[in-house]
């Protein structure tokens, strides 16, 4: 059985005016997987992460500095990107809360996959700094639950977002339970991720150059990432599932179709039915077409349904 978690709440967080991280994003995930072939899905309302979940990953300035615009009636300005406003907080804590639920749930046994279909995204976001669109780092919060509550040992996180989770690595940069890889365009913003960026043994980038498409990547996964995840041998695989890799996005150079995340979901899910017991939590992030966004969703999610 595979979950859905999302949130009505999570429409309703506003990046701006022409923002290109947009409630509509999120509508046009959801239509999409409204579809029949979609209709076995265990939808779940996500619940709002708990302040004991967010101090796990975020400094307490950081937590307080968002909660603080809970409530707000006006949209303020964080970063040049990185707006919050009304019905922010409220979209961030079910985004990260939706995360922490999801691993509960794999590891409990209550299903074997689950995609959170949630915003604002989250990798971007370091402990100390809302940053790229992010507040809280949704995908970090649900890796150190299931350090911390379920004890294990052996944590991966996989991101494919065209922009490297500079946030992420980061957090878990000095944990070795942790494994961060992350395929992605550069350079790009945040201006990170390069290949020699490796912690302590736990961080793998892999660079794609503007206008790498399909045989890139695949060869990236293939034969650099890849067989580091599966001599990890996680108990658990975490996604960062962005799709703005994809040819038709506007905010990078990439070349990627919806085949390419149908593949690569593929392959993950693979490794975690060999490593981890089939475990694996899959978040949004990027994809910022919203026609490309739909149908690379729908791929992701079908692969994760075989």
């Amino acid at each position: 059985m595979m979950r859905l978690y999302t949130h009505a709440d999570c429409l309703q967080h506003a990046g701006g005016l022409d923002h290109a991280e947009r409630p509509a994003r999120l509508r046009a995930v959801l239509q999409a997987l409204d579809h029949d072939r979609f209709a076995a899905l265990d939808r779940i309302e996500a619940p709002r992460a708990s302040r004991e979940q967010l101090l796990r990953v975020h400094s307490a300035t950081h937590v307080d500095r968002i909660l603080a615009h809970a409530g707000d009636s006006e949209l303020h300005a964080l970063d040049e990107d990185t707006w919050i406003g009304p019905g922010s907080v409220e979209a961030a804590l079910r985004a990260a809360g939706a995360v922490a639920a999801a691993v509960d749930a794999v590891i409990g046994g209550q299903c074997e996959a689950a995609f959170c279909a949630v915003r604002p995204p989250g990798h971007h976001a370091t402990r100390d700094e809302a940053m790229g669109f992010c507040l809280f780092n949704n995908l970090a919060v649900g890796a150190a639950q299931a350090l911390a509550v379920h004890g294990l040992k052996r944590v991966a996180i996989a991101d494919f977002d065209v922009h490297h989770g500079n946030g992420t690595q980061a957090i878990f940069e000095r944990e070795p339970r942790v494994l961060f890889l992350s395929s992605h365009q550069s350079p790009l913003y945040p201006s990170s991720g390069a290949e020699d960026e490796c912690g302590v043994g736990n961080i793998v980038n892999g660079t794609l150059s503007p206008g790498a498409g399909s045989l890139e990547f695949r060869e990236l996964w293939t034969h650099r990432l890849l067989p580091r995840l599966h001599a990890f041998k996680p108990q658990l695989v975490l996604v960062s599932a962005g799709f703005d890799a994809h040819r038709q996005d506007p905010l990078a150079d990439l070349r990627l179709g919806q085949e390419d995340y149908a593949w690569i979901t593929d392959q993950l899910q693979a490794l975690a039915r060999r490593h981890a017991g089939g475990r694996l939590v899959s978040t949004l992030e990027g994809g910022y077409d919203l026609g490309a966004l739909a149908a690379s969703v729908s791929a992701h999610v079908g692969a994760l349904m075989a």
